[in-house]
């Protein structure tokens, strides 16, 4: 690990934006983490306002599902904003594409996006970019709304002003915000509407909500029912996004009417099957290991009729010898997992991350990436440290860009992927397609266990 400050070390990265990358700083003698978001203001000249604004309204902040801010340093060429580390991750891995999680799971998450959101406008604060890859889970689950880059200020001293940047990502904005001017509530609420649509069902309803979109407009005039997500869902579930997702933001419900509606006041079982919004959690057998967020400097281009030939020893190194939270724990103690609670946080991260395990060599796995990527008319580099760029678009012709990172691990290889760019939901299904086509040599986690 590289030394930031006396003490505390700089770990792996967390995420990309815009502007820079999030990562994890370890302190040495206590184990403690933190999350460091980088921008490079020489690269990036005009990011030094929304900087200091986004840290402005960020330090005002303090509710349970927001994630804590800690500070801000400034340098000459760098900003720096320290921020708790979420260890569970990003929300979007608990989706799973096409199908999303358990209903009483997704109530459970509504919940708190719910509470974090109503204690923004409390704040008279609005987000501007809901979206499962602005919300992270910590060490218990807990979601936290994390990314106030495009957040503003709306409310001062009792008066309310209307909002006139068109901002946010396309599938998950309201309506008025693409014609302007908007209220502020309104429009987040309605991207949490579409959030519950991602849990429950694994997909988005439509590209973005314009009048030549067909996907909206058949919900718009109630001919939708025939058309996913919308058949996926229960009618308690459907009946709550029928509200929220009402084209005019005064007739579109508020939080103290979602609050009140059925699905949301009435507690899911966790043992309640909901057809499809049910996942088997169980089988730890066939789950394999995913999203751990690393990055590497830019690649390399390579071809796949060339000799593959990357120094694993030589690469920046990785934080995985401060064992500050489970994740970390999992890299380097994966031998000492014995005791069943132990046992039982294994099984959670096994369940949740984009990553597996395999039984061939660096150089092995990373020709078998290079073949598929030729298959499927991905764009594929490799840089010199074995770290593999994976860039398509995805089913909407957006940019989708997948890093994968090759970790030797306790005589196994861990085979890492995370996304650098685009729709987590796309990234999963992306990550399900090549996990899929390396099933062959892919190590159960029964395998695992008995060689360490």
């Amino acid at each position: 690990m590289t030394e930031f400050v006396d003490g505390w070390f700089l770990g792996h990265t967390l995420g990309e934006g815009a502007y820079g990358e999030v990562k994890l700083v370890v302190n040495r003698s206590t184990g403690e983490a933190v999350a460091m978001k980088m921008i490079d203001v020489e690269k990036h000249p005009d990011a030094r306002q929304t900087v200091r604004k986004e840290a402005a309204i960020h330090r005002m902040l303090s509710n349970p599902n927001i994630i804590q801010y800690f500070g801000k340093r400034s340098e000459p060429n760098m900003e720096y904003i320290f921020l708790e580390y979420a260890s569970g991750g990003e929300l979007f891995d608990r989706i799973e594409p096409d199908v999303g999680m358990p209903i009483w799971a997704a109530q459970k998450y509504f919940k708190q996006l719910i509470s974090g959101v109503e204690y923004l406008h409390s704040r008279g604060v609005a987000h501007r970019d809901l979206k499962p890859e602005n919300l992270l889970l910590d060490n218990n689950d807990n979601l936290k709304i994390s990314d106030f880059g495009l957040a503003t200020l709306y409310r001062l001293q009792n008066k309310e002003r209307l909002l006139e940047k068109k901002c946010g990502t396309l599938p998950y904005v309201a309506p008025e915000v693409l014609e302007r001017p908007y209220c502020a509530e309104p429009a987040d609420i309605w991207s949490c509407g579409i959030i519950l649509i991602a849990l429950l069902a694994g997909e988005l309803p439509w590209d973005q909500p314009l009048a030549e979109c067909h996907e909206y407009t058949a919900w718009k005039n109630g001919k939708y029912m025939s058309l996913t997500p919308w058949k996926k869902l229960d009618n308690l579930s459907l009946s709550l996004l029928k509200k929220i997702l009402v084209d005019s933001s005064t007739a579109r419900y508020k939080m103290s009417d979602i609050k009140q509606h059925r699905w949301f006041a009435t507690k899911m079982s966790i043992d309640e099957v909901d057809g499809p919004n049910h996942l088997n959690q169980t089988n730890v057998e066939d789950e394999n290991l995913r999203n751990v967020c690393l990055s590497q400097p830019e690649f390399l281009g390579m071809e796949s009729n060339n000799a593959i030939q990357f120094n694993l020893d030589e690469r920046p190194p990785f934080s995985f010898s401060q064992p500050a939270h489970v994740d970390d724990l999992l890299c380097t103690q994966l031998q000492t997992l014995t005791q069943p609670s132990q046992q039982n946080s294994f099984q959670r991260l096994v369940r949740r991350m984009t990553r597996f395990f395999v039984d061939i060599e660096c150089e092995n796995i990373v020709k078998r990436l290079i073949k598929y990527c030729e298959k499927e008319n991905y764009t594929c580099r490799v840089n010199e440290f074995g770290v593999v760029t994976i860039s398509t678009t995805d089913r909407r012709r957006m940019p989708l860009v997948l890093k994968v990172n090759l970790i030797e691990m306790n005589r196994n290889i861990l085979v890492d992927f995370r996304l650098s760019k685009g729709c987590g939901l796309e990234f999963k299904r992306t990550f399900m397609k090549i996990r899929y086509a390396m099933e062959d040599v892919i190590l159960k986690s029964s395998t695992i266990y008995s060689k360490n």
